[in-house]
């Protein structure tokens, strides 16, 4: 693989992950609010939508920024390693 292909297939994969994510987050903040009747069980003595509105849509989003993050740092660092085995004598 040349770099430009590895470049492209990163990029697939970010494209892919980020779509992934924004249907995840879509689904945990308005998803609670559309269906608030039928979560009307309880977490820790509190309704669940009531949960989800005020802490869980938060915490979902404050994993999937970590998820991401953790993410790209590992495919770069694969990129950066694919890309020196490719050209060992560039740097």
């Amino acid at each position: 693989m040349t770099q430009t292909t590895h470049s492209l297939a990163l990029n697939k994969r970010k494209r892919r992950l980020t779509w992934l994510l924004l249907l995840l987050w879509a689904l945990t903040s308005f998803g609670p609010a559309f269906f608030a009747r039928s979560l009307s069980f309880e977490v820790r003595g509190w309704p669940f939508h009531f949960w989800m509105a005020a802490q869980g849509s938060f915490l979902v989003f404050l994993a999937m920024v970590v998820l991401y993050a953790w993410l790209m740092n590992r495919w770069g660092r694969e990129l950066c390693n694919e890309e020196a085995k490719a050209n060992p004598y560039s740097h």
